[in-house]
C-alpha cells in the first residue's frame, strides 16, 4: 500500500515533522510512504489546500498512491478540496478515534488533518497515534462489527454517486486552467514518485505530457 503526503503552503515549515512520524508508522505496518511536499524550502512550487485536491485526484486515479494524508491549518479546506475532485473520498481526524472510525466505516482514500489549530504540546504523539490507528486494521471493516454490512453499502453507494456525478478525471485535466496544473505538479519530487507508481496509462500519459 503506498501513502502518500501532500502539505499546503501555509503549513509547509511542518513537513519534515509529519512525514517523520507517517514514514515511522507506516514502516512498523509494512506500508510505503512518499512524500510529495510542500517541503518548507524556500523558493519552492506552491500548493494550496485547492492545489492538494488536485494533486491527490491525480495520485488516487492513476494508482500511484493508495491513501493521501493531507491537511491545513484546520484541515477543513484541504478537506473540503480533496472531495471536490474525482475519486477523492476524504474525512477529518482531529483524533486517533476519528482516524479509526473514518477508515471502519466510510473507508475512505484519503484523510485531512489540522495542522496549526490545537497543534500544541504532545502533537507529533497525536500525529503518530492518528496514523496508528488510521492504519490499525484494513478500511471497511464496520464499526462496530455488526453494522459492517450496512456500512460497506452506503460506502459503495457514495463511491457510485461520485462516479456519476463527477467528470473523470481525464476531462477534469483537459478543462482545468493549464497554469494551474502545472504548478500542482511542479513539486521537487513529483515526477520521480508518480512516473515510478502510477498505474493508469491514460492519466500518467496526460501528466508526463504536462511535466
Amino acid at each position: 500500500m503506498k501513502v502518500a503526503l501532500i502539505n499546503e503552503n501555509s503549513q509547509a515549515s511542518k513537513n519534515a515533522l509529519i512525514f517523520a512520524t507517517l514514514k515511522e508508522v507506516c514502516d512498523q505496518k509494512g506500508l510505503q510512504a512518499f512524500n510529495y511536499g510542500m517541503y518548507g524550502k524556500e523558493g519552492e512550487s506552491q500548493l494550496t489546500y485547492v492545489q492538494n485536491g488536485l494533486l491527490a485526484s491525480i495520485l488516487l486515479n492513476s494508482k500511484a498512491a493508495d491513501f493521501v494524508i493531507s491537511g491545513c491549518g484546520t484541515g477543513q479546506g484541504a478537506m473540503t478540496a480533496l472531495n471536490s475532485f474525482p475519486g477523492v473520498v476524504c474525512g477529518l481526524a482531529v483524533d486517533p478515534t476519528d482516524a479509526y472510525l473514518f477508515s471502519q466505516i466510510n473507508g475512505g482514500n484519503a484523510l485531512s488533518i489540522p495542522f496549526a489549530k490545537g497543534f500544541g504540546w504532545g502533537a507529533e504523539l497525536n500525529l503518530k497515534l492518528i496514523f496508528e490507528r488510521l492504519f490499525a486494521e484494513p478500511a471497511g471493516g464496520g464499526y462496530p462489527k455488526e453494522r459492517a454490512v450496512p456500512e460497506r453499502r452506503n460506502a459503495g453507494i457514495l463511491r457510485d454517486v461520485k462516479n456519476q456525478v463527477y467528470r473523470p478525471l481525464p476531462e477534469v485535466l483537459e478543462r482545468i486552467d493549464q497554469g494551474f496544473l502545472k504548478e500542482t505538479i511542479s513539486g521537487e519530487h513529483f515526477a520521480e514518485y508518480f512516473m515510478a507508481n502510477a498505474e493508469d496509462g491514460k492519466i500518467k500519459e496526460m501528466i508526463a505530457a504536462r511535466l
